[in-house]
Order: C-alpha cells, then structure tokens, then sequence
C-alpha cells in the first residue's frame, strides 16, 4: 500500500500518558520525538493542553499540559510537526501562544458528538492563531446516527482542517469503519478525514487499513501500540504496510528495544480479557482498568455479567 497523500501521526505520549498520568521522563520523550522524526513520521502528538486551574500540575507528568518550554526541552522544528490535543471544557483559552511562537503546528480537540458546537468555539480560536486544527469526534459508537450527521454538517461548515473518526472502546469491526469512513469522506468535502483505532479485539491495525482502503489519509498510531487500556494500532506495523519509502523503521524498533518492552510489563496495555469484555460490549474501558486493579468482581465472567447488566460502566 503506496498512496503518497497519507500521512501519519503518532501519539505515543500522549494515549499512551492515560496509563501513566504523563509521567514520562524528558530524555524518554525526547529519544521518542528524535526517533519518530529520523522515521519520517509526519506528526508528533506529544500531549494534552489542559487546563491547570481544573487539573494540579502535581498529580501529572508535564505532558499533561505541553507547556511550551518543556516542549522545547524535548522537541525542535523539523519537516515532522508537533502536535498537541485539547479537550472541550478542560481548556485555557488564554493557553495558546500564536503559532508562531511555538513549536506546535497542529492541535487537535477532542469531544463528543453532543458538545461539537463547544469544539467548534474552541477550534476557533486556535484556527485565528494560526494552527492547523482537527476536531476528534469520541465515542461514536455511542452517538445516535442523526446526531453525528448533524456533527459532521456543522464541522463541513469550519476552516478546520481535519476530522478524525474515532473507535474509543475498540468496538467497531470493518463493515463499521466502512459505513462511517463513507459518511466522513461524503459529508466532509475538503477536509481531510483521519482515523484513531483502540486495540480491544486486536482490529486496531486491520481496521486502520480498513479506513485507508476507504479514502481515509490521516492515520494514528503508537509505538508498540501503547495506550489507554489495550491500547492502539501499532506504529511499527503499520509503517511496514505502508511502503512509502520515506519511512524508516529502523529507529521504531530500537526505540521499542530501548524503552517499551519493559515498560509495557508495568503498565499492562495490549490485548486483555478485562479489555476485550469491554470493547465487546462497546463500554469505556475505564472499568476494565479498575477490574485490572482488583475491581469489579474476581473473575472475567463476573465482570462480564456485571458488565453485561450494567447501564452506567
């Protein structure tokens, strides 16, 4: 698969920060933006931007909120741009010096279908400050079919630069991202459609392809698939399939040698039946994380039940 359009973005520090509160280490991250631009990846998402007065800097790793000047300790200009995500309602407008002041090219702002008028308000704003913008749609497996075309409609009527569709809970299989990539792609002209793909039935790389065989250029993915619960696809793996000979690979599998095996058996992401049950059952993986830590009955099949009967997990 050769199609020179697409583009990559990985948010190793930033999904992967979910299992960790961000507490990644300067040298870490900086060997991660090195390693990541010697591969030729396109952009490099290595946080969120929240709010400090909502979120005590002292609970998180730096990454948590991508001040400049640790951006700066970690990450230069280069042909790969930095990015950063922003949530609606947990975000200091006053935050964002002008582009071009900073390092960061691109932020993406991550919201649910019922609060993308907020997204659009706060897309805004960084847009008049000269950054490329995304809007990451959430959860749209739990989103009502007229709600997220009215989204969509409405983000079709931004300056916004790119929408990406998201499997949160990993619940989706192909025949899903086929219809949604469709509706993206239809509604969305201009624009370039991207897709973010959770691990919980190990279809995060499948349905990745899935979406690009469909039209979709804007591609996410993780060193060694870290990220919240089983993580994401594989940026290893799908730099392979691409065949652009831009990319390397290379410097992806010493960064996976030199960092992430080890930690991957601290912080337990990947495929895992707690994880699984809860992509099968299209819920937030966040009670597959408590279950992991001894919540939520003592064995899979009582989680699955409890689960299962549950209409608030």
């Amino acid at each position: 698969m050769f199609r020179p359009e697409i583009k990559v973005l990985d948010c190793t520090i930033r999904d992967g920060g979910l299992m960790n509160d961000w507490h990644f280490d300067k040298a870490l991250v900086k060997d991660v933006f090195h390693g990541l631009a010697q591969a030729g990846v396109d952009y490099v998402e290595l946080g969120y931007r929240a709010d400090k007065k909502q979120f005590n800097p002292k609970d998180f790793g730096p990454w948590r909120f991508c001040d400049e000047q640790d951006l700066r300790d970690v990450a230069y200009e280069c042909d790969t741009k930095l990015s950063i995500m922003v949530d609606v309602g947990r975000t200091d407008y006053d935050a964002f010096l002008p582009a071009s002041e900073s390092l960061v090219k691109l932020v993406r702002v991550a919201t649910y279908v019922k609060d993308v008028d907020k997204a659009i308000h706060l897309g805004n704003h960084v847009k008049s400050m000269g950054y490329e913008v995304a809007v990451n749609i959430m959860a749209v497996s739990h989103a009502l079919e007229p709600d997220l075309d009215e989204a969509l409609d409405e983000l079709a009527a931004t300056n916004f630069d790119m929408v990406y569709l998201v499997d949160s809970f990993g619940y989706f299989y192909s025949e899903q991202i086929h219809y949604l990539a469709e509706k993206y792609l239809t509604r969305l002209k201009g624009k370039q459609v991207g897709i973010h793909c959770h691990d919980n039935r190990n279809l995060a790389f499948a349905n990745t392809i899935e979406g690009i065989i469909k039209g979709i250029n804007r591609l996410d993915a993780t060193i060694y698939g870290i990220g919240r619960a089983a993580g994401n696809c594989q940026l290893e793996m799908l730099m392979a399939f691409l065949k652009n000979p831009k990319f390397d690979v290379r410097p992806i599998f010493d960064l996976i040698a030199k960092y992430f095996i080890d930690m991957k058996k601290e912080l337990r992401w990947g495929y895992e039946i707690p994880y699984a049950i809860t992509g099968v059952l299209n819920k937030h993986p966040r009670a597959a994380m408590a279950f992991m830590k001894g919540v939520h009955g003592s064995t899979f099949s009582e989680f699955y039940d409890e689960l299962l009967n549950a209409d608030d997990i």
